[in-house]
């Protein structure tokens, strides 16, 4: 019985038709980074003060400096308050000029902005003590991330990696859409949800897609090929804020080219690995002879037909996860690694505003720094392997948060530096994470392991909006957090097994012993053998 490895080596490793599947999955990501980062432009803390028109109505020819001088109270600096003003009375206005207003309140008749393009702040009053429920739209968008884990993970293993990635796709385009149009920033959370279901739908499949159909020494490769798509699409976001300010079109410009990806109905394959562990083979032959024929490689004669699942197996469940010690072992401690890998980077991505220097600068290094550390991660996955990568780098964008923890306030271009390299760090860590689990896992419950880490890494994302406001009580905290979780998970992943140069596994035992590999191996050199002693053959009896 043939070994998928060994079909995945006949047809070619890493082909044209690998390639060409890798640009595809590229383009959904190229996106998403729209989805994560956006808001944040969004928001943009502008000079605002109470409505306090209430004046007008005894004081109709007062000037706007003198109406507010009369109506706010001005704070240490000698600036106008933002979220007081004095209360309202009854007298006339020569009283209150000459007595002047000593009783305060909060903004009682909502706030007035300078004449800027309308933005998710000022339209919906994003201020003051309703400043949480920005951080709270954050929160559920990151639930949204963490249902989607769950759910397209599990949906994955049972009806295939195609269907989930075009669903995802699907809503991520119409949700994201019609964000542009909502009347309430309440039905705009809502929207929000639907969206980060969506977009973690895409992240994870991409990961089982662009996995499943590489050789062993391509897998990195592949993955992190796709995933440099996202740094591109965040340098692309802090250009697309700064030349629109209009949060609504910046909307639509994010999310409308999701719709011209519509043509994958007809050109995005499913994983041939997961139709063979199911039981569908001839779809399997099909699609490999497919690639094959793509690659200008030709397959041994009799090598599909050897093409089995080396046993009836059924769609993977969460259980499926907890009840081997060594899936057990490698479930816990991945999803802890995850988990740290999404706290430090969120952490990192969302308190962008308050690292002291321009906003779409500090965005745009952010994401320049993202697509080098891909790239280098593929040669440091192949020289160092998987685990002593992923210790490493959770350990020092832990240990750079806390550098920054202690890092004066009047330092901005220290802090932007030093936030820059965690976020470096941060990436490759994360990225890492995500290769090594797809490698973890055995292909049955591939999606469910990695839905699971995704799913604590969402419940990280959760958490990391809400850590930043407490910069309010000391501005060291939020990073003092963020550093120390990724520096404790990083000792755990001592415990884990290496997957460098190791098959992929298709069911939930350990793996192959040795002896197996090598017959496995030894199924294509066969076929190999046989073909070469057939057209030798051949050529004697034309001779």
């Amino acid at each position: 019985m043939a070994d998928f490895g060994d079909v995945i080596s006949a047809l070619g490793e890493f082909g044209l038709y690998q390639k060409l599947l890798i640009l595809l999955l590229t383009l959904p990501l190229l996106l998403n980074p729209f989805q994560m980062v956006g808001q944040v432009f969004m928001v943009l803390d502008v000079p605002h003060h109470c409505n306090t028109s209430w004046i007008r109505a005894v004081g109709p020819n007062l000037t706007q400096e003198e109406q507010l001088n009369l109506t706010l109270p001005r704070d240490a600096d000698g600036k106008y308050e933002q979220c007081s003003m004095y209360s309202p009375v009854d007298w006339d206005l020569d009283s209150i000029v000459a007595y002047g207003l000593n009783a305060t309140q909060k903004c009682s008749n909502g706030w007035v902005y300078p004449a800027e393009p309308p933005s998710l702040l000022t339209e919906f009053d994003l201020v003051c003590e309703r400043t949480i429920l920005n951080d709270i739209s954050q929160s559920i968008y990151m639930a949204g991330l963490l249902v989607g884990a769950m759910l397209f993970g599990v949906l994955s293993d049972r009806i295939g990696r195609r269907p989930v990635i075009l669903i995802c796709m699907l809503l991520q385009g119409v949700f994201g859409l019609g964000t542009a149009f909502v009347p309430h920033f309440y039905v705009y959370i809502a929207i929000r949800f639907v969206v980060g279901v969506a977009a973690s739908g895409i992240m994870i499949t991409v990961v089982a897609l662009g996995t499943e159909w590489v050789g062993i020494s391509f897998r990195p490769q592949s993955v992190l090929i796709a995933q440099a798509a996202y740094p591109i699409g965040m340098m692309m976001v802090a250009g697309l804020s700064y030349g629109i300010r209009n949060w609504r079109l910046l909307e639509i410009a994010g999310s409308a080219p999701m719709f011209l990806l519509f043509f994958y109905i007809w050109v995005l394959p499913e994983s041939a690995r997961w139709l063979v562990t199911k039981g569908r083979i001839e779809e399997a032959k099909k699609l490999l002879q497919k690639a094959a024929a793509i690659n200008k490689r030709s397959l041994p004669e009799g090598l599909l037909e050897q093409l089995k699942p080396e046993k009836q197996t059924k769609s993977g469940s969460l259980l499926d996860l907890f009840r081997k010690k060594h899936l057990r072992k490698v479930t816990l401690i991945m999803s802890c690694a995850w988990f740290a890998d999404s706290f430090v980077y969120y952490g990192l991505s969302l308190s962008v505003t308050g690292f002291g220097l321009d906003i779409y600068v500090t965005q745009l290094a952010f994401g320049a720094v993202e697509f080098p550390g891909r790239v280098c991660l593929i040669f440091l996955l192949e020289w160092f392997g998987r685990k002593k990568v992923q210790v490493a780098f959770l350990m020092l964008s832990g240990l750079l948060c806390l550098i920054l923890a202690g890092i004066p306030e009047d330092q901005p271009v220290a802090i932007t530096v030093l936030a820059i390299t965690g976020k470096f760090t941060a990436t490759t860590a994360f990225a890492t994470s995500y290769v090594y689990t797809a490698e973890l896992f055995p292909t049955v419950v591939r999606q469910t392991g990695v839905g699971l880490c995704s799913t604590m890494a969402r419940v990280a994302g959760i958490l990391a909006p809400l850590i930043i406001p407490l910069d309010r009580y000391h501005r060291a905290i939020p990073m003092a957090v963020f550093g120390s979780i990724p520096l404790l998970v990083s000792l755990s992943c001592i415990l884990l097994p290496e997957t460098r140069g190791v098959s992929l596994p298709d069911d939930t035992g350990k793996g192959k012993t040795p002896a197996e590999k090598e017959k496995s191996g030894e199924v294509l050199r066969e076929f190999s053998k046989r073909d070469s002693r057939e057209e030798e053959a051949d050529l004697e009896k034309d001779n």
